[in-house]
């Protein structure tokens, strides 16, 4: 189980170290440099967001909301995703709120988390863009199949091992953490560093460091947690591909081809582009833009491991469970 992050500052020195200085923010239109003269997309930012990855069947063919439309939907969702509307002890609904319909008691209450309160400043229905219906394109008939036995596999095993827990329980990553990005119920912040022949991505979920080189250098042989990547500009937008992920740590698989771009549009923002190229999983490509927005930081420690027993009290109550000669709650 996931232990939010407590109030202990981040503070990576190896990382720190290698960051180039800030950049005073430029005005006339004049390109943020930095002192090695490439640009800037350096900072703090948040990418958390109320607008979806896909766009609802509600708002199908529709790009953008209206400003009314938009403030009615961002109302419904703060209500919808509000978990101190429910008892914590009871999980019952408490007064004068219509429960949704998964209800029941939850992992944490309100202030433990740090979801989008807003759409993104254009009012988009997805943050999908390509396909223009604003949603991945359909799996492959083999990845379907696929995805049925993992399911059914898992259903089966997952109370065996620690290896056959997830990622997340194992506190070893989490897909939210990407690459490539994606808004999640809380640590939707990142630390982007530069120096003159590398970029840094920091994430404040699960604490990881994204060391990427702007320089075709030579790849390991073999798949990494984050799988492999490499940098290079392209005019004012940094390009980064990657491919070489591991199995059971990419979005969609080890054969993933992923190219992100990070354009600094003004002082404040920083256009966040990925594209997902997946032949093996999607019939084709597909491609999200997320905002990163300025903030003042800081990022704090991911603590998951520290004082973390959820994995251990999984397993030991599976065990007992087989040792009373009882069924498995699956």
């Amino acid at each position: 189980m996931l232990k939010k992050c407590f109030v202990a500052v981040f503070t990576q020195m190896l990382v720190l170290a290698l960051a180039a200085p800030p950049v005073m923010a430029q005005t006339g239109g004049t390109p943020m440099r930095t002192p090695d003269g490439q640009p800037d997309v350096s900072g703090i930012f948040t990418f958390r967001t109320l607008t979806p990855l896909e766009r609802p069947t509600q708002f199908e063919g529709r790009d953008s909301l209206s400003a009314e439309e938009a403030a009615a939907f961002e109302a419904s969702e703060r209500t919808r995703q509000n978990r101190d509307l429910f008892d914590p002890v009871s999980g019952a609904p408490n007064a004068g709120y219509q429960p949704r319909a998964e209800g029941g008691v939850l992992s944490y209450n309100e202030f433990w988390y740090e979801r989008g309160i807003e759409l993104t400043s254009d009012k988009r229905t997805s943050l999908i863009i390509d396909p223009p219906n604003g949603r991945r394109p359909p799996r492959t008939e083999a990845a379907q199949v696929a995805a049925r036995e993992r399911r059914a596999h898992t259903e089966i095993h997952r109370y065996d091992s620690y290896e056959n827990r997830t990622m997340t329980d194992r506190c070893l990553g989490t897909s939210v953490a990407g690459p490539p990005l994606r808004a999640g119920a809380y640590n939707n912040n990142m630390m982007i560093f530069q120096t003159a022949d590398h970029v840094v991505i920091q994430n404040e979920m699960a604490s990881q460091a994204r060391v990427i080189p702007l320089a075709d250098t030579a790849k390991p042989p073999f798949g990494q947690l984050k799988g492999v990547s490499r940098a290079h500009w392209d005019g004012e937008t940094l390009v980064i591909e990657t491919t070489n992920f591991r199995s059971d740590s990419a979005l969609t698989g080890p054969n993933m081809h992923l190219i992100e771009r990070l354009t600094r549009l003004d002082p404040d923002t920083v256009a966040y582009e990925y594209t997902v190229t997946d032949a093996t999983v999607y019939t084709a490509p597909y491609t999200a833009m997320i905002p990163l927005r300025r903030t003042d930081g800081p990022i704090f420690e991911y603590a998951c491991h520290e004082g973390n027993i959820g994995l251990s009290g999984i397993l030991a109550g599976a065990r007992e469970l087989e040792r009373q000669g009882r069924e498995l709650r699956r």
